[in-house]
């Protein structure tokens, strides 16, 4: 059947193909329009979207090229400010939550099944604390960052978390058999003991784990690793049973912090209750313990965790500290310095700080310029969170963890991050299967 369309009259054809003009400029505007909408925005697609990639998940992935940023490629720095400038559309934890309800399907969507581990790192597997309380997506891509499947992972979450967060966090836990959930849960409160007993609730069940770690470490929910895990495994066997963690002489200021009785009262903004110094002066500390101080985090051998478990000394020392402030800032610091402990840092030896210690490299903003680079990401309370044109910089300072990033302030670090490391990962553990098996190459190729 043959469609025709009529015209009575020139007048009114002409008319209707004026129109027909309008509309289409009117189309082609909008289509222009559209494109540059999806040109300036900021995508991140949904954990449950899975039509068109055989049923799994791709991992959202900004259009920049990371090695262009980790050589300081001024045009590909400049793009890394736009994408920030843009806004982040970031994942609700009931994402990961759906995902993880088909574990096939989340550990296919997150590579898993395609980590490559040298016979090195099978033989010096790691174990984590994962201190959390919120932003299920990012534990879930810090996790994946460290995952190797020889190593054992424990997350200990806030019991003052969202319970969404909770099940997400349940939900890792589910899917990868060498991730579990710590056996006692604390609610955190900022700079008291719980924090520091929330490692350790995690220390005792990693303990009793059938896998034979070697070193422990323990992470934030804004930390992300700078070494792969077979760098990381070869700069620990240089540590040869000792630990890695500031461990420094108290100034004047910090030793009010264990002087002192504090008291829990009431904080404004997140932290709910803090402890506030009190007018009552503390007792000295047990079996004449001399202080030390540093920060909450820590690389501790087996024997160093074995010891603190079991010492009567150490359960009399977290009983002192109950009431102190920040106790993780002093516990670690100070036991690692008891005489004949294992791995002991003499008492005798000299401060070692944080610009020294390997554990976190935190960037304060009034170190930077004679120190450090400037901060090109954001300052919150004098710590930089950072920014892509400083991965170069993290990558090659020395350090094994970095503290602080946030997607919020700059999702194309995290990706650099991820995928400069991914790459170290896949060509070290394939030089290592390439080389012949002599005494000469024991060691890892980057000793």
């Amino acid at each position: 059947m043959k469609i025709r369309c009529f015209f009575p009259s020139r007048l009114r054809k002409k008319h209707f193909i004026s129109s027909l003009s309008s509309l289409l400029v009117i189309c082609a505007l909008l289509l222009l329009c559209l494109k540059v909408t999806v040109k300036n925005s900021v995508i991140v697609e949904q954990y449950g979207t899975t039509a068109g990639y055989d049923d799994v998940e791709p991992p959202h992935r900004y259009n920049i090229d990371c090695n262009a940023i980790y050589n300081m490629d001024p045009a590909e720095v400049g793009k890394s400010l736009v994408i920030r400038k843009q806004g982040v559309v970031w994942e609700q934890d009931e994402s990961l939550i759906n995902l993880t309800s088909n574990c096939p399907r989340y550990l296919r969507s997150r590579g898993y099944g395609t980590v490559q581990v040298s016979e090195e790192e099978q033989a010096f597997p790691l174990a984590y604390s994962l201190v959390v309380h919120k932003s299920a997506f990012m534990v879930d891509k810090i996790l994946r960052a460290v995952y190797t499947p020889n190593n054992i992972y424990c997350i200990h979450y806030d019991l003052k978390s969202s319970e969404l967060f909770k099940e997400a966090m349940e939900g890792l836990a589910r899917c990868l058999p060498n991730v579990f959930i710590a056996s006692k849960l604390e609610t955190v409160l900022y700079a008291s003991i719980s924090r520091l007993k929330a490692d350790l609730n995690c220390l005792s069940d990693l303990m009793g784990s059938e896998v034979k770690w070697r070193y422990v470490i323990n992470l934030c929910g804004q930390d992300f690793p700078l070494r792969s895990n077979i760098e990381l495994v070869a700069d620990l066997k240089k540590l040869q049973g000792g630990n890695m963690m500031e461990t420094s002489r108290p100034s004047k200021y910090k030793k009010q912090r264990f002087s002192f009785h504090h008291k829990l009262q009431n904080a404004a903004f997140e932290y709910i209750q803090m402890p506030v110094k009190t007018d009552k002066a503390k007792e000295p500390p047990p079996r004449g313990i001399q202080m030390f101080i540093g920060s909450a985090y820590f690389v501790l051998s087996w024997e160093f965790v074995a010891y603190v478990n079991t010492s009567t000394l150490a359960r009399d020392f977290l009983v002192w500290s109950n009431d102190t402030y920040s106790p993780d800032e002093h516990f670690w610091a100070t036991l690692t310095r008891v005489p004949g402990v294992p791995g002991e840092v003499p008492r005798t030896q000299a401060d070692v700080t944080d610009l020294m210690s390997k554990t976190r490299l935190v960037k304060w903003s009034y170190l930077e310029g004679p120190l450090y680079p400037t901060c090109t990401g954001k300052h919150v309370r004098s710590v930089c969170i950072y920014g892509a044109g400083e991965l170069y910089w993290l990558m090659n300072y020395g350090s094994w963890f970095a503290n602080k990033v946030d997607p919020k302030v700059d999702p194309v670090l995290i990706q650099c991050l991820e995928e400069k490391l991914e790459e170290k990962q896949r060509l070290l553990v394939k030089a290592k299967k390439s080389q012949p098996k002599t005494l000469e190459n024991v060691k890892l190729i980057d000793e």
